[in-house]
């Protein structure tokens, strides 16, 4: 396997193994078929990725679990996430060994739990079971997924442990500043999924198709750069061989203050998915 590109890594706080980090940049494979997901998780690794996201509803652990049983590919070097979904919150053992066995491997660097689900308020003894399986050394980190500072406060409340990291709806339109100042204070990592917020217009807004020509680069790969420059973990996700090179070539340049005064200036608090408060 042929490394083209070198990602920095963020330490997570909060995890079991010391010095544990999550490359900054992640392919993830949600809506990509399991017919589909070898040749583009293939791709993925051929070009340097080496942080690959599902999760059980995704319907594709398993061929993640394909590509990383590789003759080629070294399972040491892959950071690899999954997640529990809604309804197997008062069943995470089961549910986490499910979707071992569809991976394939011994143990998962990142387990999430999906959505918080407020209604059925069963978040927090899935967070208990998480912790579990992280102590009997399972998985080497857990965290969230979707969480609010509401949320990520009762986990504190009642738990005493704060996740390592909390996935979130993270784009230029939407750049959640209260929700990334709770995780600065506490040592969250924010990971942001659908970071282009391409349903909303943003690869079409004239800021950032500005500066796309200002960098001689993509509109998309403004967003992604943008990210990178206030610390964030990304989550790309693509079955298009060149679009998957594509949102890894993010080195080559840097956005400027004048370039992030201008994406901050974007936020309209637009979201693309559901709303965590109701969701589930």
């Amino acid at each position: 396997m042929t490394t083209h590109v070198s990602v920095p890594a963020v330490s997570l706080g909060h995890a079991s193994t010391p010095d544990l980090a999550i490359p900054q940049v992640g392919f993830g494979v949600w809506e990509v078929p399991d017919a589909d997901v070898d040749a583009a998780v293939g791709r993925a690794l051929d070009v340097g990725y080496r942080h690959i996201d599902t999760a059980r509803i995704y319907g594709n652990e398993e061929g993640v679990g394909r590509v990383l049983a590789r003759d080629d590919v070294d399972r040491d070097d892959v950071f690899v996430t999954t997640k529990v979904w809604n309804d197997d919150h008062r069943n995470v053992p089961a549910a986490f060994d499910a979707s071992m066995g569809r991976l394939g491997i011994d143990v998962l660097d990142l387990y999430l739990i999906h959505w918080p689900a407020p209604q059925q308020d069963s978040y927090v003894d899935a967070w208990r079971a998480m912790l579990e399986l992280q102590e009997h050394g399972r998985v080497r980190s857990v965290g969230v997924c979707n969480f609010q500072p509401a949320h990520l406060q009762r986990l504190l409340d009642e738990t005493g442990v704060l996740p390592s990291v909390n996935q979130i709806e993270l784009s230029p339109y939407l750049q959640q500043e209260e929700l990334r100042a709770f995780h600065a204070e506490h040592g969250i990592v924010t990971e942001a999924w659908s970071p282009l917020a391409a349903r909303a217009g943003l690869l079409e807004d004239p800021v950032v198709t500005g500066l796309a020509t200002k960098h001689g680069v993509t509109p998309g790969q403004v967003a992604l750069r943008w990210h990178l420059e206030i610390g964030n973990v990304v989550l790309t996700r693509s079955v298009t061989p060149e679009r998957i090179d594509a949102n890894l070539d993010l080195f080559g340049f840097a956005l400027d203050d004048d370039d992030l005064a201008a994406i901050r200036g974007l936020d309209r608090g637009t979201r693309t998915g559901p709303d965590p408060d109701t969701f589930g």
